[in-house]
């Protein structure tokens, strides 16, 4: 949005801005802010930041926790849920004691990744399109206590809640694909996202309803640089919740919130582009693709297991990646089939459009992250000719849920469980330490905090379920 400080400082004076948000996101990928006065913006907050402590967002340790984050000029925006004027920024973190880029920043991990896809030759620039699915509740209740553990989501589209639904009308089980108002109580909202989101620069290119039944919906940008894509899916995820918050309604980007609907996942679409060409494009290739985009596809099925640590970090990911539910379990790779773990749009045919669709990923992971290190697999597989026909991964256009057994032991699976892709991360991440863009301090912490905080925790506490299989034994 901006480009020197003098351009902020005039449109702090012109808009008579009244706070200036400092945005930032954890290891994690939640999000964090800071607010100063207008006055402190500054060209010594510029180039020294704005003191933090990154020990409590999972960038550093206890004894050495000092950090300092920095607003990135074209990152700002102006600022739609505050009561007053508000000028947003997002920022990058500096070390306190040099103001050099924090290496395991996750906006700069992004830029790495981009740097070293420039740096090998292969292209000049990669572009991305997520999409977001996620549902939209009317109530929300959850409390895990020693003694008592439970959850109800409400949604008045659902059959379920139905009775307190205004107009009686409501979404079955599985049909909310694309379903029309009145039952699609959720455009209003929808809307007003989409909206706030174009007002703060991302660009949308469509929002529907997904097919929970229970008020799921997808939100999906256009094609753009890989930080850009970044910064979008952070930008989603704050006004999916702000709009709705205002509307006393809940939004959830977790990827599996309802027993027996479909999960939300965040699929990337993504292809490299070299002196405005796009290097996936060859109209005598499989679904248009070029041999470069093929080698692109075996790097990210190879390291799939090991990707998935990053793009499914949560062990709610895998309740969504099972089958029946349009959500890859699999590592290949086809043209229009959705339960591929890489897809190949049909309708992204032309020279400058052919991409593909890597489909597993979801927003319980560091968007920054996940980017990241798919593009480093897509370069790896470039690298080493990774021919994704040759080493099993397809293409593969049946629907192999109608297979047996013996046909679909065939094709290689996925990860199962966070357990079983943090495994595969520790056995397999070369590649991402290539061009120093991850640092083996970052994935052995990453493994070791999924393991500690999230794993355990859920392993050791009795599943409600389980009162109902086991209580009377």
């Amino acid at each position: 949005m901006f480009k020197s400080l003098s351009e902020v400082q005039k449109y702090l004076q012109d808009k008579q801005i009244q706070a200036v948000d400092l945005k930032f996101c954890d290891l994690w990928g939640r999000q964090h802010h800071l607010t100063v006065p207008p006055s402190q913006f500054t060209a010594e907050l510029l180039e020294h930041g704005i003191g933090f402590d990154g020990s409590s967002i999972g960038l550093k340790n206890v004894k050495s926790g000092d950090m300092v984050m920095v607003p990135d000029l074209a990152a700002g925006f102006l600022d739609p849920f505050w009561e007053v004027p508000a000028l947003s920024f997002l920022c990058t973190s500096l070390n306190a004691t040099d103001y050099q880029i924090f290496a395991n920043d996750p906006r700069n991990l992004t830029r790495k990744a981009e740097s070293y896809l420039r740096e090998t030759g292969l292209a000049d620039e990669s572009k991305w399109g997520p999409e977001l699915e996620f549902y939209i509740f009317d109530e929300v209740f959850y409390e895990n206590q020693d003694n008592r553990a439970g959850y109800e989501l409400i949604s008045y589209e659902s059959e379920s809640d139905s009775a307190a639904s205004p107009g009686g009308s409501y979404i079955p089980l599985h049909g909310g694909y694309h379903a029309a108002p009145p039952k699609d109580k959720s455009f209003h909202l929808r809307q007003g996202i989409t909206q706030y989101l174009l007002e703060m620069g991302v660009p949308v290119k469509y929002h529907h309803h997904e097919v929970g039944s229970f008020g799921q919906v997808e939100v999906e940008t256009l094609m753009m640089g890989i930080l850009e894509a970044g910064d979008a899916v952070n930008l989603i995820k704050y006004a999916a919740k702000m709009a709705a918050a205002e509307r006393n309604q809940v939004v959830t980007f977790m990827p599996k919130p309802v027993f027996q609907e479909a999960g939300n996942g965040m699929h990337f679409h993504q292809h490299l582009f070299k002196d405005g060409k796009n290097l996936f494009f060859d109209p005598a290739g499989y679904g248009n693709l070029s041999q470069t985009a093929g080698y692109y596809i075996g790097g990210l099925l190879t390291h799939g297991p090991a990707l998935l640590a990053l793009t499914n970090p949560s062990t709610n990911s895998y309740r969504r990646l099972v089958p029946g539910y349009e959500a890859p379990v699999n590592a290949f790779f086809s043209l229009g089939n959705r339960s591929a773990a890489i897809r190949i749009p049909k309708y992204a045919n032309q020279p400058e459009t052919t991409r593909i669709e890597f489909r597993p990923p979801d927003a319980s992971s560091n968007a920054y992250l996940a980017l990241a290190a798919q593009l480093m697999a897509g370069i790896d597989g470039i690298q080493r000719e990774m021919d994704p026909t040759k080493l099993g991964y397809g293409p593969i256009d049946a629907d192999i849920f109608s297979w047996n057994a013996e046909q679909r032991s065939a094709i290689k699976p996925l990860p199962t469980s966070l357990e079983k892709a943090l495994t595969a991360l520790e056995e397999d991440h070369d590649f991402l330490l290539a061009g120093d863009v991850f640092s083996k301090d970052l994935i052995q912490g990453w493994v070791d905090h999924k393991r500690k905080a999230e794993i355990d925790p859920v392993r050791i506490r009795p599943h409600p379920y389980e009162m109902s299989l086991y209580f009377d034994v």
